[in-house]
């Protein structure tokens, strides 16, 4: 990939997530290489391939997915990869309808573009469409994989029922061992997506440190502008403009998660030492007016006898400002109903 296409990549801030990085020609092979486990992958070559810069998502799932469309020459003919990436947590069990309206939709576009007297031709055939799902839901994938199986009675007519297969990339549920074992971009960004806790989010990426650091030039500033929008999209907002900065400066991918596993540790003792304050200090305060509340309870018996059980519980969960403003105008409570206009 060059350096021209590195850039718009990095500077395209509406891409999502894998959009962003399968963008690259080079992280879309590495995903086919290592996910897709058929020997024709082996065949692609990086000079044949071409990104198709348009999207077909259906208006009603902007939201909820991209895609990616790649032309690729393989044994001289033309192939279309068609990505869907799934960015919404639970199973769409219509995801082989959804595919065959946009498989449909990209012939369409192509036949548009193509002379009428070209596409008449006896000879002339669409290219092959092979539609891949990229799912990274905590849920496993459960919709079906093949078209036919969506149609009602599909038995009964055997090959005259409209069929085809997509490949599922389903991010959560490869191993850690399977994904540090590839050694490349894609697997290390699907080892830090997959959904655990932020503590093992570190972990995973000093154990992929010596993989990070053996990517070329181009791949670390794709992965280090990716890890920027996941990472500081799961901190606070006080503490994202340290961690950037970290991220940013930090050339060698060694030093800068040596820097950043220091600097969010430092920040999370923070946070847990502020809390803990806050937790005393909101404690100190309950306890005061606890004290109030048995004052005014106190005060109420000398003036009143016996004081009713729906005053006292409505004492008991009053704040301090309703508790002193009673004790403030004691002396003009006649009645303990007067009570209600401070306890409403």
């Amino acid at each position: 990939m060059d350096d021209k296409n590195v850039k718009e990549a990095i500077h395209n801030q509406h891409d999502k997530g894998y959009k962003f990085l399968l963008s690259s020609k080079r992280v879309f092979i590495e995903l086919l290489r290592s996910f897709v486990k058929h020997e024709w992958v082996n065949d692609i070559d990086e000079a044949n391939v071409v990104r198709v810069d348009k999207s077909f998502v259906l208006q009603d799932f902007a939201d909820k997915e991209a895609d990616l469309v790649y032309r690729v020459k393989l044994k001289e003919k033309e192939v279309i990869f068609y990505i869907l990436m799934e960015l919404q947590s639970t199973v769409d069990y219509q995801m082989p309808y959804r595919l065959l309206l946009y498989m449909v939709e990209i012939w369409r576009s192509i036949l548009k573009d193509i002379p009428k007297k070209e596409s008449r031709r006896k000879d002339f055939k669409l290219p092959v469409i092979v539609p891949i799902v990229l799912y990274n839901g905590v849920r496993k994938w459960t919709a079906k994989t093949s078209y036919k199986e969506t149609l009602n009675s599909y038995e009964t007519f055997g090959e005259y029922a409209v069929d085809f297969k997509y490949i599922l990339v389903d991010v959560n549920r490869y191993t850690k061992e399977e994904l540090l074992k590839l050694e490349n971009l894609i697997a290390s960004v699907f080892l830090l997506e997959q959904k655990v806790e932020f503590e093992e989010i570190m972990k995973r990426l000093k154990e992929l440190s010596e993989i990070l650091n053996n990517l070329d030039k181009d791949e670390i500033l794709l992965f280090k502008a990716w890890f920027k929008k996941i990472l500081l999209a799961r901190l606070p907002e006080e503490e994202r403009e340290n961690i950037e900065r970290i991220i940013d400066e930090n050339k060698e991918v060694k030093i800068m998660i040596s820097n950043l596993e220091k600097t969010i540790l430092q920040e999370m003792k923070e946070r847990e030492k502020r809390g803990i304050e806050k937790g005393i200090e909101k404690g100190i305060e309950k306890g005061m007016e606890r004290g109030i509340g048995v004052t005014v309870i106190k005060l109420l018996e000398k003036k009143f006898g016996n004081v009713p059980e729906e005053y006292v519980k409505k004492i008991d969960g009053a704040n301090r400002e309703t508790l002193m403003a009673i004790v403030d105008n004691i002396f003009e409570i006649d009645k303990i109903e007067d009570l209600d206009k401070f306890l409403k």
